[in-house]
């Protein structure tokens, strides 16, 4: 079975979307109707911004949908997905691939989960820190030992998780856990501390707009965050992405469901392939690949 996978956030690059801006009618329209959408020419920071341009949230969330989504269109009658899953943001990315959700709805859900964010991040300095080389249990295990906010946020693969917090929280969590023997405690530049209590601001408002928004019964299941399960019920779909903002992204635990479900192959729907190595560390035998970009795509 072959699973189609999304990235988030942190994949961008100056550059990204401008081959399929240039070379097929799709996706110029595609992204045409995004610049009008959010009110403001998007294609042109994705083209010629700077990485600081690109890092800022406001940007970075919608680009990375763009890119994702419009690639997979563009892949026109191959794209044939039997299951599907992205690592937070591209959780939307792949409602859209699926079905789920309408390319110009899912774009104005992600914009405003970014503003949203934005907002959160701004209330409250905070951060986030990868943990390399420790089990899993042990991190859970120091994160709820600190008298502050500091939880896991992203399982991205075995011996690898990222925590989220306070700046405070992480910093004694950083300190503990070199203690404990991490290969590597890396703290991340982020706007703030994103799968933890501290985007709670932003989750109420983004409930509001998913609340609203008409969700498909999609065409395969995707495998969503908050519980590394399948599902295709579009209102537990809603719920399980209104609740993905404070909980952890399981990706580890998405990857090895998929794999006992049947799939075969992965492949990497946007730009970059770290979801590519995430998957190679939970089995290194399994075929991992990026989509490619079709110059005459068929529509959807």
């Amino acid at each position: 079975m072959k699973a189609y996978i999304f990235p988030g956030q942190g994949a961008q690059f100056s550059g990204m979307g401008n081959e399929m801006y240039e070379k097929t009618e799709l996706g110029r329209n595609l992204f045409e109707t995004a610049n009008e959408i959010l009110g403001f020419r998007i294609t042109d920071v994705m083209f010629e911004g700077t990485e600081d341009d690109l890092k800022q949230t406001k940007i970075t969330q919608p680009a990375i949908f763009l890119h994702s989504t419009i690639l997979a269109k563009s892949i026109g009658r191959d794209f044939q997905p039997q299951l599907v899953a992205g690592h937070s943001l591209g959780e939307f990315s792949a409602l859209v691939a699926n079905g789920a959700l309408s390319f110009e709805d899912g774009l104005q859900l992600v914009s405003k989960r970014a503003m949203a964010m934005q907002k959160a991040c701004e209330l409250e300095p905070s951060t986030m820190a990868a943990i390399l080389g420790l089990d899993d249990k042990l991190v859970e295990e120091v994160c709820s030992g600190i008298d502050e906010i500091v939880v896991p946020a992203n399982y991205n693969s075995p011996g690898q998780i990222v925590i989220s917090g306070s700046i405070r929280g992480i910093d004694l969590a950083m300190e503990k856990l070199k203690e404990l023997g991490a290969r590597r405690v890396i703290k991340l530049i982020v706007g703030g501390a994103f799968h933890s209590p501290l985007m709670v601001p932003a989750q109420n408002e983004l409930m509001e707009a998913i609340n609203k928004t008409h969700f498909s019964v999609p065409k395969c299941p995707i495998y969503q965050n908050y519980t590394a399960k399948p599902t295709s019920n579009p209102d537990e779909i809603k719920n399980n992405l209104i609740a993905q903002l404070t909980a952890p992204v399981r990706w580890t635990q998405s990857v090895i469901n998929m794999i006992a479900d049947g799939a075969s192959s992965f492949t990497e729907v946007g730009p970059g392939k770290v979801l590519q190595g995430l998957v190679r560390k939970v089995d290194r035998g399994m075929e991992v690949g990026s989509a490619v970009l079709y110059r005459t795509p068929s529509r959807w």
